[in-house]
């Protein structure tokens, strides 16, 4: 019998002599089973090897890890944040990463493309979340609520492609603010205005300007203007481009591309070029076409009744009414706002980052009514402070100048200058920690003194403890100021209290 190539040496053999053994004697199990190693090894032979593949560790696209420098920084954006949103009254509310698919589509318009769609594993369809706009819209009218002003932080994700140096990423956080309930016209908008102001400022991110419109004077502008009612959302997407592109591309693109007649584009760009304070909506009163228009009537009306209410708060300078902004999600009915950084001469001389807004938001009186089985509506107003962005800004400006950060929160340090004094240390930590004070010591039975002083200026933990011999008999401590390097001795007894007192 010819050897076939493929099977070699004691495999082959294996299995030539169980065929050549006469009948009755091997059992047919032991065929079998010599059977199932010959298949085995033929399996391993047939099997192409498998080399390793090379690959390159790395986050996902658009997403990013933050060191412990960088959370630092991070962290004291978020509390400045919070407690602006807390000192206006809000409650926390969180909601799911994910959402049942529904919820999400067709609430964002050209947007809705960007969200992530996870597979069906337990016979739902799920989405990524991308806002938290909708899933609060949606909680109201889950829960009926009518009344509300919250605040969430969460992370959020959209499938675009990431420009990371300006601070945009497929998966970020954000930071709202919102008030749902019937209130007396343009109240709470103002005071969302307000909150942007305090957090911008508190910031201290440099000179800014808050842009306000209107989305009823936009829809009033296209209809004058001849824009047909189905192309609204679609031209309003085109404008809200106008803070990227020049209007020249703008048009082509309402007009190559969405079909709008040349000379409605051309009325359009008359319109959406002004900006200006309250004199411009004063002028718009004025306009003959678009007072017959009632959405931009009551837009303008609204426009200044807030502007009066901006003024009342101090910050009417910093706002400006802004034809041009429309602000692209499909869920805005009225207001709506957009904060930016204004580059100052100083600043041009520097590498700066075009970041775009900083911060934005507006009205949305039917979103809750879209989940409602009923169509009841809770009319809302937001903001969302863009906190990605603002970190960018910061981590460049804090390498600019060569910031050095503090990882850690260490007030006191437990250390010794001597062998076999884990014990000691170990009791003394543990009456720190158990007085509320941030405490360190080193995992090391007998650590260095000089290493132990040297961790403490590198970590700028401004106490140490030190425990000895003559300490422990004597039954003092030595307290010791990393900055002066000055030591003074204790009574153990009175080491928390004289601690506390050095930290307040």
């Amino acid at each position: 019998m010819p050897q076939l190539g493929f099977l070699h040496g004691r495999a082959w053999a294996a299995l030539l002599g169980q065929l050549r053994r006469p009948p009755g004697a091997v059992c047919i199990g032991a065929v079998h089973s010599h059977s199932q190693a010959a298949e085995a090894t033929l399996a391993s032979q047939l099997k192409p090897h498998k080399e390793k593949s090379n690959f390159i560790i790395k986050t996902p696209k658009g997403t990013r890890d933050f060191s412990p420098q960088q959370m630092v920084v991070r962290e004291k954006i978020l509390d400045m944040v919070i407690s602006c949103f807390k000192r206006h009254g809000a409650k926390r509310l969180d909601t799911p990463a994910f959402e049942l698919k529904e919820m999400l589509t067709e609430r964002y318009g050209e947007d809705s493309g960007l969200i992530y769609d996870l597979k069906d594993q337990g016979g739902e369809l799920l989405s990524l979340r991308y806002d938290l706009t909708v899933p609060f819209a949606r909680y109201l009218a889950m829960n009926k609520v009518k009344k509300m002003k919250r605040y969430h932080v969460g992370k959020v994700w959209r499938r675009e492609s990431p420009t990371i140096a300006q601070g945009r990423y497929r998966e970020f956080c954000q930071c709202d603010f919102d008030i749902a309930g019937h209130f007396d016209p343009m109240i709470p908008d103002a005071e969302c205005l307000k909150i942007m102001c305090e957090i911008l400022s508190g910031l201290q991110l440099g000179d800014f300007l808050i842009k306000v419109n209107d989305r009823r004077i936009l829809d009033g502008i296209f209809a004058v203007c001849g824009v047909p009612e189905s192309k609204f959302h679609a031209i309003c997407s085109s404008v809200d481009k106008l803070d990227k592109m020049s209007w020249k591309d703008v048009r082509h693109e309402m007009v190559a591309k969405k079909g709008l007649a040349p000379e409605v584009a051309d009325r359009i760009g008359d319109y959406v070029q002004c900006h200006g304070g309250v004199s411009l909506v004063e002028h718009m009163f004025q306009d003959p076409e678009l007072c017959q228009n009632k959405q931009a009537l009551e837009g303008l009306g609204d426009l200044k009744l807030l502007f009066d209410y901006l003024t009342l708060f101090g910050i009417a300078e910093k706002v400006s009414f802004d034809l041009s902004l429309a602000r692209g999600l499909d869920y805005y009915t009225g207001v709506i706002y957009e904060a930016v950084l204004l580059q100052t001469p100083a600043q041009a001389e520097e590498e700066t980052l075009n970041v775009g807004s900083v911060a934005a938001g507006g009205r949305y009186d039917g979103l809750v009514g879209m989940f409602d089985p009923r169509g009841h509506k809770v009319p809302c107003v937001g903001l969302s402070i863009g906190v990605e962005r603002i970190f960018s800004i910061v981590e460049q400006r804090m390498k600019t100048f060569g910031q050095k950060i503090r990882t850690i929160e260490t007030q006191v340090f437990v250390a010794t200058p001597q062998k076999n004094f884990l014990r000691e240390r170990l009791k003394l930590i543990a009456e720190l920690w158990d007085a509320g004070i941030k405490a360190e010591l080193m995992y090391k039975n007998n650590p260095k003194l000089l290493t132990q002083l040297h961790y403490c200026e590198d970590m700028a933990i401004p106490l140490v403890v030190i425990i000895g011999e003559q300490e422990l008999k004597e039954g003092f401590i030595k307290l010791r100021s990393v900055a002066s390097r000055e030591e003074v001795a204790i009574k153990r007894e009175n080491l928390v209290a004289e601690v506390q007192r050095r930290l307040s």
